[in-house]
């Protein structure tokens, strides 16, 4: 699984060749009795086959603990200044309550991607483990895992849960999250439905709610229109532009599934603006269920991301991988949460 092996070796060459995971690839070759004898025994034989060494100064750091993990926001493009997605601040509160149920300090940091935040916490032994929120494009952020990942770092991340995954991931389970907003629609009558966010290897959350989507809708013998589908980010106002695009290029649809509730709300907004009646004549509904979404009118029909297992998963998690036990499981289910914009 992953990348193709380069000229020099890494642990990521070794999946490769083992067809598991880095994360396994790391953890067999610390002796983790985690990984099975046979795996630990394959993976330990192609890593002397590629002539590759364990890293001596990353692993003497993981000795050093200091019962501190960190948690750092990355800067998103959000509707207000502070920059940080409002699903990802919701989170804290069970982030802060396990790690206090398992005596662990929090350090709660800020960070812009451009900076070398990942050095930063490394080097000066500041905390034994990262937990990641944020990070807008994926595939700027991949190459600072490989950084974390080489360097020994001991982290998680929220994100989109599947084989490729770079490190420890923690998620919700997009596809069948966006296969439940899809039956949901289609059992309201609903026929043409529009898909508002960037559904590619930029932004894969989404791309997997697509998915479910176009699944539920096959399984109902109704064909998914690309004509319908409109890239956008998690902002309202860019969420009422992909809405007022669609409008003007004049295609007919009866529902929308906004990848986020912040873009539902912005379309929502445009929805109004043309004259087009919630529910009545478009169903809309989005996707975490924010405060905000039952604030709106009518209130925003969502999928609910289990925030309290979120941040309690995240937390065990990175225990986990700090005392080399274990990993939970890393998918979380959703909720259909029904209000007023497709409900009436």
């Amino acid at each position: 699984m992953g990348r193709k092996p380069s000229n020099r070796p890494t642990s990521f060459d070794i999946a490769y060749r083992a067809g598991v995971s880095q994360p396994t690839v790391s953890r067999a070759l610390r002796g983790s009795k985690a990984v099975s004898a046979a795996t630990r025994a394959r993976i330990e034989a192609i890593a002397r086959e590629l002539n590759y060494s364990v890293d001596k100064n990353a692993s003497s750091l993981r000795s050093q603990r200091s019962n501190t993990i960190a948690l750092l926001f990355f800067e998103e493009q959000t509707p207000d200044d502070s920059k940080i997605n409002p699903f990802f601040l919701a989170m804290l509160g069970s982030i802060t309550r396990q790690c206090a149920n398992r005596g662990l300090d929090l350090l709660i940091s800020f960070q812009k991607m451009e900076d070398d935040w990942h050095v930063r916490y490394q080097d000066s032994h500041r905390a034994d483990g990262l937990i990641l929120l944020g990070y807008g494009d994926y595939t700027l952020y991949e190459s600072r895992l490989r950084q974390l990942v080489g360097q020994g770092t001991q982290f998680v991340r929220w994100g989109s849960v599947n084989e490729e995954n770079i490190g420890a991931t923690v998620g919700s389970d997009n596809f069948g999250a966006g296969r439940l907003a899809g039956e949901h629609l289609i059992g309201l009558g609903r026929r043409r439905i529009a898909f508002l966010g960037q559904a590619d290897e930029h932004y894969p959350e989404f791309a997997e709610r697509y998915r479910g989507l176009r699944a539920a809708m096959a399984s109902a013998g109704l064909d998914c229109d690309p004509a319908l589908q409109c890239d956008t980010i998690s902002h309202e106002n860019l969420g009422q532009a992909a809405m007022r695009s669609l409008i003007d290029k004049g295609v007919e649809f009866d529902a929308v599934f906004a990848a986020s509730d912040l873009i539902a709300i912005g379309a929502m907004r445009a929805l109004s603006a043309a004259g087009r009646a919630i529910p009545r004549d478009v169903a809309v509904m989005g996707f975490d269920d924010l405060p905000a979404a039952s604030m709106t009118n009518p209130p925003l029909t969502t999928v609910m991301q289990d925030l309290k297992g979120a941040g309690e998963r995240l937390v065990e998690t990175l225990a986990a991988l700090i005392e080399d036990a274990p990993l939970p499981e890393t998918t979380l289910g959703g909720k259909l949460i029904v209000r007023g914009s497709t409900s009436a």
